[in-house]
């Protein structure tokens, strides 16, 4: 999506009859800049273990929004149940003894969304405690998250794009259609450093 709309160009420090190709160009870097299809709401799904059952999981990207009508960010949730070594478990006996007779080790279950913990600005997620202590060692969530509305800050990177994108003689040609491929190329010189540091909340950050 384009990031400026053609009557916030003069609010922003654009010409008004700046070519939309312009801001469409500068749109899509940002969003390879910041590893993401988008900065709008959109939807996600990852795969994610859990070493530790008691600690949070942590999602990629930010900040987690709710689509309309839902309420909570989270979509859906599965969750495989953990086959610890014998030694390792901390389940008591007779509840592991029952896992097994039943066959819940390594099966996935479904989680209600609205039973998870979540936290919206840091993307941390927390499963439920299972009545039985049974834990999970691999969850698989499909999440909403981006930006709505679209910042300042992200509109002025954006118009920052294209002005340096318009300072660079290599690419200060005069034609309607700005050549993507160009922008491309001179990636690494438009997003300066004002760009990266308005962006830097909204990269995206895989956490291992």
């Amino acid at each position: 999506m384009n990031y400026l709309d053609p009557s916030e160009y003069v609010t922003y420090g654009l010409e008004a009859t700046t070519d939309a190709s312009w801001v469409t160009a500068a749109s899509a870097i940002i969003d390879s800049h910041c590893r993401r299809p988008t900065l709008a709401v959109n939807q996600y799904t990852e795969r994610l273990r859990s070493g530790d059952p008691t600690r949070p999981l942590r999602l990629t990207y930010l900040p987690l929004t709710a689509a309309a009508p839902l309420t909570t960010p989270i979509v859906s949730a599965l969750a495989r149940y953990a086959t610890p070594r014998r030694g390792e478990w901390s389940y008591d006996e007779m509840v592991w003894d029952a896992a097994v007779v039943f066959g819940i080790p390594g099966t996935w279950a479904a989680l209600n969304p609205a039973d998870l913990d979540v936290s919206a600005d840091i993307g941390e997620v927390t499963l439920p405690v299972n009545v039985l202590s049974w834990t999970f060692n691999e969850v698989e969530i499909e999440y909403t998250a981006g930006l709505d509305p679209i910042p300042d800050v992200v509109k002025v990177a954006c118009a920052q794009i294209v002005k340096n994108a318009q300072a660079t003689p290599a690419l200060n040609v005069k034609k309607g259609v700005v050549d993507k491929m160009q922008l491309w190329y001179f990636s690494d010189s438009l997003v300066d450093e004002t760009v990266e540091t308005l962006l830097a909340p909204y990269v995206a950050q895989k956490v291992g």
